[in-house]
């Protein structure tokens, strides 16, 4: 290794410090700004790093760990022998079957593909039975490798110039369902994997909204990998935007959808930079957006919608760390609303990182049993709902211990 390359956090022996500062150098994050977002000062932080202040408890670890999109807690503290994933969930007893279907080149001349149409049909059932279901991975993890094959055969047997474009558009929207099932499991590379070819479908199939909604998955995607990936978030969310702009005129609701739902992907990632004046100026365009939709429309891959924008405020807040702020957002917000179950169970959880980030503990554990009860499999494997949950397990407050490790045992936190 050359003598200015940073070190690997991961190789024994580094203490917490020099771990938590390999990680934060990583992020492009600066000590001042570390110590703003959680409430410290920049000499403490120092202080940490440098060893001069020991590991800090289970709340505060948890805390660093979230701001740096630590995966797995050890990664942090150096114990590998309780390994704790934060932000990437158990992967699911379907994932093996899911990445095979992915894998496969799907070269049997002998099998017919079944018509775009019968594809569109199976994708509309398949949507609805993700909103409708509480285990909504397992359908999915059960309807995508028949989909996924059945999707490209319809490319590879499209006869026209026409028929292929529409054939890519659906094996666009097929891809769009297995990020759905795959994010947050332990494949990284197959979700990016899937989200690149979604992309590639979409431009093949001149769509505008497939072209959209691929984007709309691939800004995720990059924002979620952290702050380095801002940039790339941004320059994806804006430039299918201004793509779909001269279709907006005659596109029908769901064009119009897709493009709000881009449009609050550039206040998400504006939150997540602390920008707060830019992302309100989004999520207002979002919100002028959803004014011109129906009552009653629902966008069946975003859930971009009228009733969505609460939630989507609730976001917005929390990201931005106001406190006092995302809760009122929380209590204005119309969860019944909201028809998806797992989008539901997403937006309860946002409601709990509302109420933990104003301190009302107690309050954030009651709204995840909500969102279990909405929708188990979406807080299984959800990093925020996991860091709070295992922060109350270490709380001073028997009752709020007991209801913790409760919950973290219905998510399978604990140790069998």
């Amino acid at each position: 290794m050359p003598d200015d390359a940073t070190p690997d956090p991961y190789t024994d022996p580094l203490a917490f410090g020099q771990r938590m500062q390999i990680l934060r150098t990583r992020r492009g994050l600066s000590r001042p700004v570390v110590a703003g977002l959680l409430g410290m000062s920049p000499s403490w932080v120092k202080q940490v790093e440098t060893g001069q202040i020991g590991m800090p408890k289970l709340p505060v670890i948890l805390r660093i760990a979230e701001l740096l999109r630590v995966r797995d807690l050890s990664d942090l503290t150096g114990d590998q022998s309780a390994p704790v994933e934060l932000f990437v969930g158990p992967g699911h007893s379907r994932l093996p079957a899911v990445r095979n279907a992915v894998n496969a080149l799907t070269l049997n001349a002998d099998q017919e593909a079944p018509s775009t149409e019968h594809l569109a049909a199976r994708l509309t059932k398949a949507w609805a039975a993700r909103h409708q279901a509480a285990n909504h991975r397992e359908v999915l993890g059960e309807l995508l490798p028949g989909l996924i094959r059945d999707a490209q055969l319809a490319v590879r047997q499209s006869d026209s110039a026409s028929a292929r474009r529409a054939a890519q558009a659906a094996l666009s929207e097929v891809y769009s369902l297995a990020q759905f099932f795959i994010a947050y499991q332990p494949d990284p590379a197959l979700l990016w994997r899937v989200a690149e070819r979604g992309m590639v479908a979409a431009q093949e199939s001149e769509d505008p909204h497939a072209i959209g909604v691929a984007a709309w998955l691939a800004a995720q995607a990059h924002r979620d990998t952290g702050p380095d990936h801002f940039d790339a978030a941004d320059s994806m969310a804006l430039e299918a935007l201004a793509y779909m702009e001269r279709f907006l005129p005659e596109a029908d609701e769901r064009v119009h959808a897709i493009a709000g739902a881009l449009q609050f992907e550039a206040a998400y990632t504006a939150a997540r930079r602390g920008e707060s004046g830019t992302a309100w100026g989004w999520w207002d365009k979002a919100q002028a957006t959803a004014r011109h939709l129906s009552a009653t429309y629902y966008h069946p891959v975003t859930s971009f919608s009228q009733a969505i924008m609460g939630a989507h405020a609730v976001t917005v807040a929390v990201e931005l760390r106001a406190g006092g702020e995302s809760v009122r957002q929380a209590v204005a917000a119309d969860a019944t609303a909201i028809p998806s179950r797992p989008r539901l169970a997403r937006h309860r959880i946002e409601e709990a990182r509302a109420y933990h980030l104003d301190g009302q503990a107690e309050t954030a554990l009651a709204t995840l049993e909500k969102a279990h009860k909405a929708a188990p499999e979406t807080i299984k494997y959800n990093g925020y709902a996991r860091r709070i949950v295992l922060e109350e397990t270490e709380s001073k407050f028997p009752a709020r211990r007991q209801r913790a490790a409760a919950l973290a045992g219905q998510l399978g936190l604990l140790a069998a």
